[in-house]
């Protein structure tokens, strides 16, 4: 490293020009890299409701299914249909013309047909894509649905939440940057006394993003939800190590004979002390690719390999930056606007006893809060209510009674009069408004040889046949969890290898699946930080009092919705225990670190006590109003409500961080100190 280090520090300007040339190839991979808007894609491939969708998607070309409402006539469908049929990218549209021709009348259709394709003075299209919902084919194939010339029509469907999921983070995301970046700036402004540090930080990191996302080209493709809050929550997670390798470096500067024999040691201290901070924050989100929902995986891997890459960054990039800049850093100066904290160091130490108390006794409303915050599962709550697939469900829900559709798959050799008992059975379902099949068709013409092969294809393809069943009860639903039960159960009874699934289905897997990850992780995190901390402290107690301070943080955060009556999205949950904990337990560190410092130095506990309150508060506190401000802006401005929610509660999160270890903290340390010197090495 030292040799590394050197060549850095006495080269910076060929440094420099080798990692900003290394940002082409990174905005390459950047822009060639795939976003997968589709949660639901995420699931484990051995669950039967993602096996049935594969059938959907390969046999029938059904996994992509529109609900196209068109105000208008028979006459006004059958135009746009055959618009829509021309589009590449569809593969089919069903509708009543489709099923039993144009003699028929309206008035003369079963109820099922009338149901499903008739309401108050409008007519339902079924849109099949021939490709997945979250294709590049099936978004042009929506675009040029939506400009078509017609009367008013509202597209509904997975495909049509992925596309306006995919319009709306496209347009937001450069805004969530600027966002972080802007706020993040006035925080390091505020606590730096250069003016132009905080722009070299900034400018470091962007370097270090550019980087990550390059990288995601070897993914293949990222979620949309790792797109909206990986840029800022890598500025949120890695502004520390800017401000720690220039801490340094100013203080070597004081001992050393040249600005770059300064910058030399620096780097090389700097390795070390970040390395030990940034394993608990790295360690937090490699602990995502436990879960089983892919979406873990996703996040896990970009967000690891951004802290990766800031702690690089920081180390290669920004000592040649701060050399190449060092008369403008030192010409622009202006007053460090935080207090010394000697007062709350002072008052710590003269409550200890009673904070101690209230930190015990803050267990209670905080895990019970917790334990009780309402989450919802369906996806389409997330999005703005004017958005046009939103529109388009709370129409279909309003005119068509139909919240959810549900896809059965059964094998196609089992008997009519199974078929038809079976349809029988799934009527009599609480909440069925109807069910299609190819029965429903036959029932009104005559035997299914007689119908057109593109037709027969809707419901009978490759061994297996395909009913379709609407629903009146919402996606993620209590109601539509027990109706997708009872549904199961009576397709099993019937064909015991037949299939359930469609958009409610999946995500009431999702829901099950999610429950179970948000467990896992978070004992996996909190036994993954204790072990690193009980490693670097060679302590027992110590690892347990600083996870307890910043588990009471995260309790504090994660219940204040449950005394609030918010609902939150299910992604929230986990996201927050794992990087809440792995990114701020390094204020806890800090502090514990210089507390044991000057304990073996002056064998005074309450001296010790007091100096590193006084000494850390500036650092913790920088370090929690930047993570602050680079993600309060975000949730403030996002109108997706997965990516608002999650900003808020980590903007919110680092401050109650700070404040639990700024005030509690110093209390737990000298009322369990006696715990703390039995179980640790070189305190007795």
């Amino acid at each position: 490293m030292k040799k590394i280090a050197r060549f850095i520090s006495y080269h910076p300007k060929l440094v420099l020009i080798i990692t900003t040339l290394l940002l082409i190839p990174a905005y390459i991979g950047y822009k060639n890299t795939g976003v997968n808007y589709d949660i639901l894609s995420y699931l484990p491939k051995d669950l039967e409701s993602t096996q049935g969708q594969d059938i959907l998607d390969k046999d029938f070309k059904n996994a992509a299914t529109g609900m196209l409402i068109l105000e208008g006539s028979d006459h006004d469908a059958e135009l746009l249909k055959n618009q829509i049929l021309e589009i590449d990218g569809v593969e089919d549209v069903i509708s009543k013309s489709s099923l039993i021709g144009d003699t028929v009348p309206s008035e003369f259709l079963p109820d099922e047909l009338k149901d499903a394709f008739y309401a108050d003075d409008s007519t339902l299209l079924m849109v099949k894509f021939s490709e997945s919902s979250s294709s590049f084919k099936t978004m042009e194939a929506i675009n040029k649905i939506k400009s078509l010339d017609s009367k008013p029509k509202y597209l509904s469907g997975i495909s049509s939440l992925v596309k306006d999921t995919k319009d709306l983070i496209d347009h937001e995301t450069p805004i969530y940057v600027a966002l972080a970046v802007i706020l993040a700036l006035i925080v390091l402004s505020l606590a730096n006394e250069s003016t132009i540090i905080p722009f070299l930080f900034m400018l470091n990191i962007g370097y270090a993003i550019m980087y990550n996302f390059g990288t995601n080209f070897f993914l293949g493709e990222i979620s949309y939800i790792t797109k909206a809050i990986a840029a800022v929550l890598q500025l949120a997670v890695t502004t520390d190590y800017s401000i720690f390798l220039y801490h340094r470096y100013v203080e070597k500067k004081r001992a050393s004979e040249s600005n770059n024999e300064a910058m030399s040691k620096a780097i090389q201290s700097t390795v070390a002390s970040i390395f030990a901070s940034s394993l608990t924050t790295f360690a937090g989100f490699l602990v995502l690719l436990l879960m089983k929902l892919g979406l873990g995986k996703d996040i896990g891997i970009v967000m690891s390999k951004g802290v990766l890459l800031g702690l690089i960054s920081t180390v290669v990039v920004l000592p040649t930056m701060l050399l190449l800049t060092e008369k403008w850093v030192n010409k622009y100066n202006h007053r460090v606007l935080l207090p010394s904290f000697e007062k709350t160091a002072n008052f710590t130490m003269k409550h200890r006893k009673a904070l101690f108390m209230i930190f015990l006794l803050l267990f209670i409303p905080s895990v019970y809060g917790a334990n009780n915050t309402k989450l919802y599962y369906n996806l389409d709550r997330s999005l703005p209510d004017d958005l046009d697939s939103i529109v388009a469900l709370n129409k279909m829900k309003k005119d068509y009674n139909m919240a959810s559709t549900h896809f059965i798959v059964v094998k196609d050799d089992l008997s009519k009069q199974s078929v038809n008992k079976m349809i029988d059975e799934l009527k009599n379902v609480d909440g069925v408004n109807n069910v299609l099949s190819l029965n429903s068709v036959t029932g009104v013409t005559t035997p299914s040889s007689f119908l057109p092969d593109k037709l027969k294809d809707n419901f009978y393809k490759n061994g297996y046949q395909m009913i379709m069943l609407n629903s009146k009860y919402q996606t993620a639903s209590e109601e539509v969890s027990k109706q997708i039960d009872e549904i199961n159960s009576i397709v099993k009874a019937h064909d015991e290898d037949g299939y359930l699934t469609g958009e409610a289905v999946l995500t009431k897997d999702l829901t099950v699946l999610s429950d179970k990850d948000f467990k896992m992780v978070n004992i996996a995190s909190i036994v993954v930080v204790f072990v690193i901390i009980a490693v670097v402290f060679k302590s027992f107690a110590i690892p347990i009092i600083l996870i307890l301070a910043i588990e009471l943080a995260i309790f504090i955060n994660m219940g204040i919705p449950y005394y609030t009556g918010q609902v939150i999205p299910f992604i929230t949950s986990i996201i927050i225990g794992v990087v809440q904990l792995g990114s701020t337990i390094d204020y806890s560190i800090l502090m514990t670190d210089r507390f044991l410092f000057e304990y073996k130095k002056t064998n005074d506990l309450d001296k010790a006590l007091n100096l590193s309150v006084k000494e850390t508060s500036k650092s913790i506190v920088t370090s929690a109003l930047s993570f602050f401000a680079a993600t309060i802006g975000v949730g403030i401005y996002s109108k997706m409500e997965i990516v608002s929610t999650i900003c808020i509660f980590l903007a919110r999160g680092a401050i109650i961080s700070m404040l639990v270890i700024i005030i509690f903290l110093p209390a737990i340390l000298s009322v369990t100190f006696p715990f703390i010197k039995k179980t640790t090495k070189g305190l007795e």
